[in-house]
């Protein structure tokens, strides 16, 4: 029946190939212009090529040579397919693809890629157009928050001219962003500045969407707590009542906790009574927590131990937060077996297990008082007992090794942190400068300056008094001039221990020309002179003999001890 299989195989390989030599004409590739077509025709040209061979190989094993296959056959003849259309000039075409009319005529490579080209540019249209919609509309949002932050922002500035205030009360200022609005209340309440919230707050109690919600009466009560501004929070919490918001005890907790900040304690064991007599608003352990870090705050242990004995009394158990409290000021109160006992009855408790606050309270401890050994071991426990520090437990042990001056126990923790990758903080850097300055180590002090600079932690007051104080000791009274000079090109807040720190180095160096010009630099930056101040000053007046300006600044103490 097959005479010759590979014959046959051979000659449908060289008409096959024949036949895709003719179509190849039918394909306008300068037409249509995509030399991704082109590709595809010839990916499609050797694929049949190669799929072919293989045909022929698999069918005809044992055959003559592979020189055959290339012999014609000369009993039959192949078919001729018509001559393909021939397409016309690419002026007459009406654009840059063909018309459906010449398409359809086409061989398969000039439909397949008209089609498949205009399919792309339709998604690629449908494409640009969303993300054009898209970009609008994120322009307009941007625009419509920078439209009402300016709206907020003016409106407050009117409030500072009493003259304009009551344009406030105008349409536009009742039509703000909800968000934006929140958001500005917001970073005002994290950042503690209590008067600007309240001028944002009334601005949100004027919105036409404003509905009265407790949880922004609870966080602004919190804010003045934290500010000391128990007679605004007290306002704010009857404002809460009157606009009907549900008074819960997380309402009645943020108050006493304003009044115990402010050392109002009459007030707040008051409003601790009327908790435990209103149904649904009887005080928790955070409430009677919050009560008992207040009182050990000005380190009122009587009243602790009453507040510890209400709580068992109303079956309330300490948590881990109450007994992390106490460990904490029994520790900086130098109260060792109060705090150990406490640590005890901790671990005694089932459901409160030490967390890394009751570690770094425990080891701040012992290793400000000096307790080095002891401090140690404690670390180990906490480790042993499956704790793992933080960066503010590093902080610690820099801190304790650096007031002991056992400086290679600090270097080694500095270099268990660079190992791990514990990034430092403004409190690591502090501790640092100043446990060098105390070596009087400057080189080291100001090469950890300018680090902590170049890695954009902002030095605070307490960088600066490290500074001041090892230049003082070092009679560095140039390098001083270059801190103030810091100072000056800075947004740096500075208090009143930055300004005895500058008296004290001053003093020490004799220069008491420059020391009384802290005092003018004081009195321009609104910060008035303490006990301290007048002390610091004294002592140096009486080193340089100067019993005049002693007599003068210890009536000057007498006068402030009577006001």
């Amino acid at each position: 029946m097959y005479p010759n299989k590979r014959e046959d195989v051979d000659h449908l390989i060289l008409d096959s190939l024949s036949v895709l030599i003719q179509s190849s004409r039918w394909l306008d590739l300068q037409r249509i212009g995509d030399k991704k077509a082109e590709g595809n025709f010839l990916h499609l040209f050797y694929g049949f090529f190669i799929h072919m061979a293989s045909l022929s190989t698999a069918q005809c094993l044992g055959s003559t040579s592979i020189s055959s296959a290339y012999r014609r056959r000369p009993e039959t003849k192949a078919k001729s397919l018509p001559a393909p259309p021939t397409p016309k000039p690419a002026e007459e075409s009406s654009g840059v693809f063909p018309s459906s009319s010449s398409s359809s005529t086409a061989g398969f490579g000039n439909a397949d890629a008209t089609n498949a080209l205009t399919l792309v540019e339709k998604n690629r249209i449908k494409i640009n157009k969303e993300k054009e919609r898209e970009a609008r509309e994120r322009k307009e949002e941007v625009n419509r928050k920078i439209a009402s932050k300016k709206a907020i922002s003016v409106i407050l500035r009117r409030e500072a001219t009493k003259a304009v205030i009551e344009k406030k009360k105008g349409t536009n200022s009742k039509k703000l962003l909800p968000r934006t609005v929140l958001e500005a209340l917001h970073e005002r309440i994290k950042a503690l500045r209590w008067e600007s919230a309240l001028k944002v707050f009334e601005l949100l109690r004027e919105q036409l969407w404003y509905r009265p919600n407790s949880g922004i009466y609870i966080k602004l009560i919190v804010m003045l707590g934290k500010c000391k501004q128990p007679e605004r929070a007290h306002a704010l919490f009857q404002n809460m009542i009157d606009e009907g918001c549900i008074v819960n005890h997380e309402s009645y907790t943020a108050l006493v906790s304003a009044y115990g900040r402010s050392g109002l304690f009459d007030q707040a064991f008051s409003l601790l009574n009327r908790m435990k007599n209103t149904p649904g608003c009887e005080p928790d352990v955070y409430t009677y927590s919050i009560l008992i870090k207040s009182c050990l705050h000005v380190f009122d242990f009587d009243r602790v131990q009453s507040l510890l004995l209400d709580m068992a009394i109303q079956g309330i158990k300490p948590n881990t937060i109450t007994y992390n409290t106490l460990i904490d000021a029994y520790g900086k109160a130098g109260r060792f077996e109060e705090m150990e006992s406490t640590l005890m009855e901790m671990l005694n408790q089932q459901d409160c297990q030490p967390d890394v606050w009751t570690m770094n309270s425990t080891i701040r401890a012992f290793g400000s008082s000096g307790q080095i050994e002891t401090m140690e071991k404690c670390y180990e426990k906490f480790k042993s007992a499956g704790v793992n520090p933080n960066i503010k437990t590093f902080n610690i042990l820099l801190d304790s090794y650096g007031k002991a001056k056992s400086y290679e126990k600090m270097g080694a923790v500095m270099e268990y942190m660079q190992k791990y990758y514990y990034s430092w903080t403004v409190v690591t850097y502090n501790v640092v400068i100043d446990a060098f300055g105390r070596a009087g180590d400057l080189k080291q002090m100001e090469y950890l300056f300018r680090l902590m600079r170049s890695e954009r932690i902002k030095p605070n007051c307490v960088t600066l008094c490290s500074l001041v104080r090892a230049y003082g000791r070092a009679g560095a009274v140039d390098k001083i001039g270059g801190v103030l000079r810091f100072i000056e090109n800075s947004d740096v807040m500075l208090d009143i221990v930055f300004f005895n720190c500058l008296i004290d180095a001053y003093g020490r160096m004799g220069c008491l020309s420059e020391m009384r010009e802290v005092l003018e630099m004081m009195e321009r930056r609104g910060c008035k002179p303490d006990k301290i101040t007048y002390s610091t000053m004294i002592k140096a007046y009486s080193r340089s003999g100067i019993t005049s300006r002693v007599k003068e600044l210890q009536d000057a103490v007498i006068r402030k001890e009577d006001t």
